[in-house]
């Protein structure tokens, strides 16, 4: 099979079809891509060249921009061509008709430089400090990079074999739909989502917990994109959960994007305009007790602090540019000292 960023195209079909078996591409798009490109539509996927693969990945991720009322958005959903994959002993591959995918296959942003490193970076940051995210795995293929992310919707038995979990995002959850994500315009806010967990988890006291750090650690990091699609339920055979967090980046190091957070912090907007008032107010919003929710502020920024300089040295980022990796961990390091002030209580 000839590869396109790392994945299999099924042979012997024209390139105009094969590509349809890329989730986010339709046989319209294809032959934009094809027509951008120059690659003859009848040309057999086999016969390929590596010019013309490496000509379809550099065209694949262009995909334009949502805008919200607050400016330019990074909607990942719209901006970047995520593929569903399979692993066959580590390699990537594309599924058999029907089969359960168990990982995203994420190309970096054509228009945004290094969004690899900068995703890979914000979410092993997010593990190492204790939340709950998607496996992630970055990757390069002949210079090109690419991000693997785990499917949490996904259970495994004894031999291996995947099967389906059912997840609802917190838009399906509330009955919004999905063009509203946003919650300035109509979509999930903290206190709608805060209180969608506590009735609808079954252990609310984790989910409510966990969905906390996220909402400390989003400003934290500059991840203003956050939106209501981004969170989700997932229902197991014996409970009802806060899904892992995933498609968490940096956003702010990208000056086109607004910086305007998708959800509001007590009617904030942004990281600068945020104080110890703002927390109090954002915990009687959400219902919790504001000395707890200002203490794990200061907790959460220290944890960051503690993490994100030596991070761009860990082998789960080998590979990626180190340089870069070294700009966004200062990005993030000051943002933490910057947040870690506003939960002191006064």
């Amino acid at each position: 099979m000839a590869r396109l960023v790392g994945v299999d195209l099924p042979r012997d079909k024209r390139i105009e079809v094969a590509l349809t078996y890329i989730y986010g591409i339709g046989r319209t798009r294809a032959q934009k891509l094809l027509e951008a490109t120059g690659v003859s539509p009848d040309t057999r996927v086999h016969a390929l060249s590596d010019d013309e693969l490496v000509e379809l990945l550099d065209t694949l991720p262009k995909r334009p921009l949502l805008a919200g009322r607050e400016g330019l958005r990074l909607s990942l959903a719209g901006a970047q061509t995520k593929v569903p994959v399979v692993l066959v002993a580590g390699r990537v591959a594309l599924p058999a008709p029907g089969q359960p995918t168990t990982h995203i296959l994420k190309p970096a942003i054509a228009r945004f430089p290094h969004t690899t490193e900068n995703e890979a970076l914000v979410m092993t940051l997010a593990a190492a400090v204790g939340l709950p995210v998607a496996p992630v795995d970055a990757r390069v293929v002949e210079g090109r990079t690419y991000l693997l992310v785990a499917r949490y919707d996904r259970r495994f038995d004894a031999s291996g074999q995947a099967y389906r979990l059912h997840q609802e995002d917190f838009c399906q959850a509330l009955g919004i739909v999905p063009e509203r994500k946003y919650a300035a315009e109509g979509g999930p806010t903290f206190k709608t989502g805060f209180d969608l967990l506590r009735r609808a988890t079954t252990v609310p006291a984790v989910a409510v917990l966990a969905f906390l750090d996220a909402a400390i650690f989003n400003p934290i990091v500059g991840n203003a994109d956050a939106h209501g699609k981004n969170f989700s339920l997932l229902y197991r055979a014996a409970d009802v959960g806060l899904a892992p967090f995933y498609d968490l980046l940096a956003t702010v190091a990208y000056p086109e994007l607004s910086p305007n957070f998708a959800m509001r912090i007590a009617r904030r907007a942004t990281i600068e305009e945020i104080g110890p008032t703002t927390w109090r107010a954002f915990a009687d919003d959400i219902g919790m007790p504001a000395r707890f929710v200002m203490r794990r502020v200061v907790e959460l920024a220290e944890a960051v602090l503690r993490q994100i300089l030596d991070l761009p040295k860990s082998d789960a980022l080998a590979g990626l540019d180190g340089t870069t990796l070294a700009q966004y961990s200062a990005l993030i390091g000051s943002r933490a000292e910057r947040v870690a002030r506003t939960g002191v209580l006064r």
